[in-house]
């Protein structure tokens, strides 16, 4: 038995039958619990969401967004003071990131319950509790990484991105964006869609749980709905869609080619699309 699972199997019926019966929140041992889950997401010996590579799928662990949420009911407002700057939080800041290889400019922001892999850089942003950030990923200047989002390896976050968080209903699946991803500026990803390893998302393309992702690389469009396929290359578009009052155009996301097996990893957004003769 892995430590992982041992301090899951010790914590999580704790954390399932406190968030079931808030009543229980006045026990000390239930407190420890609550604690200790959320200063292992912050260490990073538990996390919202695991991969399995050999199905391709993702695992939720409800029980872990339960103690996040129970924890918010713990905590007490109070004063943060660093340097010339005051805040009015309950949930603290991370700590000890020269010791654990992150950078962070100010004034970036990282709570207490994110868990950032050594060579991460936030710029300007902001990182909630609950989310991972893999090794060597760039999150860029105001870009935002929401509650429980996992972001893996060698992601580039451009400025301004939205990485929506999702912490309730517990069960429901994070955003998750998978290594080598490349994330164009303004770019929203919010409901728990799935972006595949090593895709290209063009500026401006916002993917919701219900936006059409349309696959226009073959003869006839191939639509896909909450994940981009790994290695996709894709930009903003539009399809009619009728109304009772008319007809009109709604946003949707254009799937136009797979990044080249010569594009390095850490290629331009611009570069991505002069691919495939998209205006940059």
């Amino acid at each position: 038995m892995t430590a992982t699972v041992a301090l899951a199997d010790a914590l999580a019926p704790i954390v399932s039958a406190a968030y079931a019966d808030r009543a229980l929140l006045a026990e000390p041992r239930v407190v420890a619990a609550v604690q200790r889950a959320v200063a292992a997401l912050d260490a990073g010996e538990l996390r919202v969401a695991s991969p399995d590579e050999a199905s391709d799928t993702w695992t939720t662990h409800a029980w872990v967004k339960e103690a996040i949420l129970l924890y918010f009911a713990l905590q007490r407002m109070e004063v943060i003071e660093i340097g010339p700057f005051e805040f009015y939080d309950k949930i603290p800041l991370k700590r000890g990131l020269a010791g654990a290889g992150v950078r962070v400019v100010p004034p970036g922001t990282v709570r207490y319950g994110a868990f950032l892999e050594p060579g991460v850089i936030v710029m300007p942003g902001y990182v909630n509790i609950g989310a991972r950030v893999g090794a060597g990923t760039m999150v860029d200047t105001w870009a935002t990484v929401g509650s429980c989002a996992q972001i893996g390896q060698g992601v580039h976050l451009s400025g301004g991105v939205g990485i929506g968080g999702v912490l309730e209903p517990p069960g429901a699946t994070p955003v998750i964006i998978e290594d080598g991803a490349f994330i164009g500026s303004r770019v929203v990803v919010v409901e728990g869609v799935r972006v595949g390893r090593e895709a290209v998302i063009g500026t401006g393309v916002v993917l919701t749980a219900s936006t059409a992702i349309l696959d226009v690389t073959g003869p006839t469009v191939v639509e896909h709905r909450g994940r981009i396929p790994a290695r996709s290359v894709v930009i903003p578009g539009t399809r009619p869609k009728k109304f009772p009052a008319g007809e009109f155009q709604v946003p949707c996301a254009l799937i136009i080619g797979q990044r080249s097996a010569s594009t390095d990893r850490k290629v331009s957004l611009n570069a991505a699309l002069r691919d495939f003769g998209v205006p940059v």
